[in-house]
């Protein structure tokens, strides 16, 4: 008889935001999981900091505004020290007028409070795996506002986006382009399958591609290339 294979440990999750609330909120329902562990809860910035290096948490859930130490410097001294964390901003995006900044920081994700629980807990999944994404709803205007920025030191410049940006054309295939294109729009890879009438396995071969190609961190870096060079509009 065939033993089963063994099951995932669960990803550890911790939730940093000053309103008990929210934590309370998504304590409640990820216990309701088996895939989902949260390691611990913060308040402020300093405090996630803390948990995931005592924790080995997997994933931050990352409010941005935060009494002492913000969620953008809490999500910079995470995604550059050593435990390899990834971070997923959940904000109120109306009222927060730093979010930009924490795609600079580092951050894999982002996702509006006012999203359903389901939504917010696949997301969590799909940064713990490697991938990054963007709310719909919020690429665009998180861009619009990334790319309206004076280039003055209060935030991301061009100069941050890899070079290779500047050499798209010589750097990639016309297909290459298209995937890259969706991917600016904010469309998952299965979206991008049935637009491009291929297979989601193609699409991630792609996407790997343009990771190596353009030098991007990651899918939400991809996002701005696409915008820095043209693909896509912010109006």
């Amino acid at each position: 008889m065939t033993a089963p294979a063994p099951s995932r440990p669960p990803v550890r999750v911790v939730l940093a935001d000053d309103q008990p609330l929210i934590r309370t909120a998504l304590r409640m329902v990820m216990a309701e999981t088996d895939d989902l562990l949260v390691a611990g809860e913060a308040s402020d910035g300093a405090e996630a900091v803390r948990l995931v290096e005592e924790t080995g948490a997997d994933v931050v859930v990352m409010d941005l505004r935060m009494p002492g130490t913000d969620g953008i410097e809490a999500t910079r001294r995470i995604t550059t020290g050593p435990t390899g964390a990834r971070v997923v901003v959940l904000t109120t995006f109306d009222d927060d007028d730093h979010v930009y900044g924490a795609l600079h920081a580092g951050a894999s994700g982002f996702l509006v409070k006012d999203m359903a629980m389901d939504d917010i807990l696949a997301a969590v999944r799909i940064v713990a795996s490697g991938d990054a994404l963007i709310a719909p709803g919020v690429t665009g205007r998180l861009i619009k506002e990334f790319t309206r920025r004076p280039r003055d030191g209060q935030g991301p410049r061009a100069a941050d986006v890899p070079p290779a940006a500047l050499r798209l054309a010589e750097r990639t295939t016309e297909r290459e382009r298209e995937v890259l294109t969706l991917v600016g729009r904010g469309l998952s890879n299965s979206e991008i399958a049935e637009g491009l009438h291929i297979t989601p396995g193609t699409v991630k071969t792609y996407v790997t591609r343009l990771l190596s190609k353009l030098e991007a961190r990651d899918r939400v870096q991809l996002v701005i290339l696409a915008y820095e060079a043209g693909l896509v509009s912010t109006g």
